[in-house]
């Protein structure tokens, strides 16, 4: 017995090194922990309704039930070791795309199930609830899948999920972190129509960043190339104190089109007043941060296209600095990142009402929703630039675009 002991101990004095090398590999590899944590998500207040826009432009309001059957699916990932934020996205999109973010009954195939508490009746098979989940596929009887908390757990699935190991949840499917969002909750939804899921990842990102009040643990990182959405200013004492201003984008990649002041629309060749100072650029030329601060709009929506709005407090006041028009994969930064200035926060496009590529800058003293003042003289007078400023009649060129 004593010669095993030494033998044993021997080896392990051989393995400690090999041992501490596999710890370390654990501890320093990202994706293992990515993989192993939660979203660490809070839900704070549900409002009664959230204005939201899909990819196709398709704008609706969600009412507070709507929002607070995704308040369940947020709480329900946070609870689950492994699912990250990117997750309880990905099955909010799922939710959207089936249901509309609906506990729905389906009197045609289960007549009781309009007894369970229900938003609505649907129809397609044998489907049930926010996920369209179908008792003939091994989801879960009428009873369970009338029950919101049952069909997200179901959805996330994993080894404790009440399908496992069949339907496959989320956390079933090999290498669903690295997948793209909507292929992802296809793998899990397997719809006849597959495509349909990306349509509503901005929307699944605004609701998010509305209802949560914590940071997120998930794959990907700050910088995601995920779009985010508008939600409420941080308040004004958590805003960074900034000194330093700079120009947009790069020295020698811009070209200035367009003033802030009356002119004629370039698209609607009618008379308008344009809130911005245009900057023609090649699409993807770094967009950059104008000074220190925090990120209070990012999001994929209506005429600006993509829109990143940041706050600082500059000469003891607060002002915000708007950027449009990127595409939807061309925003880094989400809703509540603090900034610094020259950061790289997104990338020039041509969404939304733009006729070519350029980025429409806009300076707001008071804050994101404020009345836009002219940027030109605002980077002039914070010697950023050295750029014409508005006169009447200034306008867009033809060429670049801009916004209402």
């Amino acid at each position: 017995m004593m010669k095993k002991l030494v033998i044993a101990v021997v080896g392990l004095l051989f393995l400690a090194p090999t041992l501490g090398l596999v710890t370390v590999g654990l501890v320093m590899n990202s994706a293992v922990i990515a993989c192993l944590s939660s979203p660490g998500l809070t839900v704070g207040n549900v409002p009664d309704s959230l204005v939201v826009t899909t990819v196709n432009g398709e704008r609706f309001t969600l009412n507070k039930k709507q929002l607070t059957h995704a308040a369940t699916i947020i709480t329900m990932g946070s609870r689950i070791e492994g699912v990250t934020r990117d997750g309880v996205q990905i099955a909010i999109m799922a939710a959207l795309t089936e249901s509309t973010l609906r506990q729905l009954a389906n009197t045609g195939t289960y007549p009781e199930s309009v007894s369970y508490p229900n938003d609505g009746n649907g129809s397609d098979h044998d489907s049930l609830g926010l996920f369209q989940m179908r008792p003939q596929s091994g989801w879960g009887s009428v009873a369970e899948l009338m029950d919101p908390e049952y069909q997200a757990a179901a959805f996330f699935g994993g080894s404790s999920g009440p399908n496992y190991p069949s339907p496959r949840g989320l956390l079933d499917i090999p290498g669903w972190q690295s997948m793209g969002k909507g292929e992802a909750a296809q793998a899990v939804e397997v719809s006849a129509y597959p495509d349909r899921y990306n349509n509503y990842e901005p929307v699944a990102e605004k609701i998010l960043a509305t209802l949560t009040s914590s940071a997120s643990t998930s794959s990907t990182t700050a910088a995601s190339t995920t779009t985010p959405s508008m939600t409420s200013p941080p308040p004004t004492d958590a805003v960074t104190k900034s000194s330093r201003v700079v120009f947009p984008l790069p020295e020698g990649s811009w070209v200035h089109t367009g003033d802030f002041g009356p002119r004629i629309d370039p698209i609607t060749g009618e008379s308008a007043f344009h809130t911005g100072t245009d900057l023609a650029a090649a699409d993807g030329t770094p967009i950059l941060a104008a000074a220190d601060g925090v990120v209070t709009v990012a999001e994929f929506s209506g005429g600006w296209g993509g829109l990143i709005v940041i706050e600082h407090h500059i000469d003891s006041t607060t002002v915000a600095t708007a950027y449009a028009h990127m595409w939807q994969n061309g925003i880094h930064v989400r809703v509540g990142d603090r900034v610094i200035a020259g950061q790289h926060i997104g990338d020039v496009g041509s969404s939304g009402r733009s006729t070519g590529p350029h980025l429409h800058f806009e300076v707001r003293p008071g804050g994101t929703y404020a009345e836009a003042i002219d940027a030109a003289k605002w980077l002039n007078d914070h010697d950023a630039a050295d750029l014409p400023e508005a006169t009447a009649g200034a306008g867009c060129s033809a060429t670049t675009g801009g916004t209402s």
